[in-house]
């Protein structure tokens, strides 16, 4: 069996187009399903919170990310009480830019 070390992103190890919005979109999702969880919401307590409905938050917990965005997605965050920071700086030594989430202080 052949093993390739992954690159950090496993939507552009696998060749998928978008890879780079694909990883932040399920990065974001899994820090709203920890923001959840953290406050022992149910799906119907989250979804009122968040201004959606239930299935949307069902599907968003199981990773069906298609239909949303990644504005809805950081609205959602700030709606169960996260702050979100978004910081703009050239890269040092690099010369196209990335894109990252970076959770910090998360429960």
């Amino acid at each position: 069996m052949k093993i390739i070390k992954s690159s950090g992103n496993v939507f552009a190890d696998l060749g998928l187009p978008g890879a780079e919005e694909r990883l932040l979109k399920t990065r974001l999702a899994a820090e709203i399903a920890r923001a959840i969880a953290g406050r022992k919401l149910t799906q119907a307590a989250a979804a009122e919170l968040m201004g959606i409905d239930q299935p949307k938050v069902s599907h968003l917990l199981n990773g069906r990310l298609a239909g949303f965005s990644t504005e809805r997605l950081l609205t959602w965050l700030i709606a169960l009480g996260r702050d979100v920071d978004i910081i703009v700086r050239r890269p040092l030594q690099r010369r196209a830019g990335r894109l990252r989430v970076r959770t910090v202080g998360s429960r």
